[in-house]
């Protein structure tokens, strides 16, 4: 695992190098980038010196007469092959940058090129912090995703008082762990998961299904086992492995999905219904393929409601989070399924948009509560399943329902 440091120009510089050392005691490699103004403050040898690689000083090698061809393309090598992205201290500068999509030096340029979470620890004087400006591009980062580490307060090198002083280095690195889903978080819960499509049968050769590939479901259960949760993952029909460590049980049909279901209900502490059921199947499915002689009548019947099922028999101290895929008034339909289902949030996205959703790597989802409505712009779907732990463990410490750890 891999995470760049990125660390701009401020007092505070010198705290970059206690937050390269403690991500090093995770067994994370750390690549440093620094601005120019950080070089006035920490010299790149002493973070060449901490992490054992090459610091980033500029976006240009400046030394020959001529262009270095790998320097003029190193942010993209550099933005492909880190999981995270961290910026200790952030100035309000680069804050700036980040929120306009400015790339006018190495990091700003790495933000823009880098697919990773990252990770913002902003430090600045206070007026600077309070500022219209500065709170409009951190609530811009916000919406994209970012992680925001927010300053803590009192005695600044200005010599004023209030909010604008990095946080720890140890917040910070807690942070970086929790969106990589390295914290063990979850330790003691037990995570029941649904994920992919139903078939429901035509004849020995046919089936209804839809175009889900299992990718969230997946995803939720990859990032709630390196949380530390145990994992029941009962999966339709996909084309993709199972993530080593869950208990993999396959289905087929909504109602072999049911029949799993119900059974693991006693085992869970929390059940997230990702899988995308068949909300119909045949009446009576043929035993022979059907022959092609002319037009085809199919009378349906509604499939079990297993989403329901388990709200009315789920007990107190489980947490049920349901999903709702939609195609127009997406939000509206979801806070509707929300209530009808009896379930603690529901995660709504709009498959109607191009290059997300179904059968992609991305997507773009709002969770919804009774309490609040969490928006996550286009992500990864990794990401976006530790965005919804992040929300599902926050409703069950609300709740009082977290497992002790063990």
């Amino acid at each position: 695992m891999k995470v760049a440091v990125g660390v701009c120009g401020g007092i505070a510089a010198y705290k970059a190098c206690e937050v390269v050392r403690l991500l090093q005691d995770q067994g994370i490699r750390v690549q440093v980038i620094m601005t120019a103004a950080a070089q006035e403050f920490v010299r790149p040898l002493t973070f060449a010196a901490l992490s054992g690689e090459k610091v980033i000083t500029a976006l240009w090698d400046s030394g020959g007469e001529q262009p270095n061809l790998d320097s003029a393309i190193e942010h993209i090598s550099v933005a492909q092959s880190i999981d995270a992205l961290v910026v200790a201290p952030c100035t309000a500068d680069m804050m700036g940058k980040f929120a306009h999509g400015q790339a006018d030096d190495f990091l700003s340029t790495l933000y823009l090129a880098t697919p990773a979470s990252v990770i913002v620890a902003p430090a600045m004087n206070v007026e600077m912090w309070n500022h219209a400006a500065t709170q409009e591009n951190l609530e811009t980062l916000r919406k994209r995703g970012v992680y925001m580490v927010e300053p803590g307060s009192g005695y600044l090198a200005c010599g004023m008082v209030g909010a604008g002083r990095l946080a720890e280095p140890a917040e910070i690195v807690a942070a970086v762990l929790s969106a990589l889903g390295v914290v063990r978080d979850l330790a003691g819960e037990t995570v029941l998961i649904t994920a992919g499509p139903t078939r429901e049968p035509i004849d020995p050769v046919r089936f209804l299904g839809n175009r889900s590939s299992g990718k969230m479901g997946y995803a939720l259960a990859e990032a709630a086992l390196r949380r530390g949760a145990k994992v029941i993952l009962i999966s339709g029909p996909v084309a993709i492995d199972a993530p080593e460590g869950a208990e993999l049980n396959r289905v087929e049909t909504a109602e072999q999905m049911r029949n799993a279901v119900i059974p693991q209900l006693d085992r869970a502490t929390i059940v997230i219904a990702a899988a995308a059921v068949a909300d119909f199947r045949l009446r009576n499915a043929a035993q022979d393929k059907i022959k092609r002689n002319g037009s085809l009548t199919l009378e349906l019947e509604p499939t079990p409601d297993i989403l329901a099922e388990v709200s009315s028999q789920r007990d107190a101290g489980q947490m049920l989070i349901g999903f709702a895929a939609e195609t127009a008034n997406a939000l509206e339909n979801g806070r509707s399924k929300l209530r009808r289902k009896g379930i603690d949030a529901i995660v709504v996205n709009d498959v109607s948009k191009t290059g997300i959703g179904f059968d992609s790597e991305r997507n773009e989802v709002t969770i919804i509560t009774h309490d609040e409505e969490v928006s996550i712009p286009e992500a990864s779907k990794q990401k976006i399943a530790h965005r919804i732990l992040d929300v599902v463990l926050k409703l069950k410490t609300r709740a009082g329902k977290v497992a002790p750890a063990r």
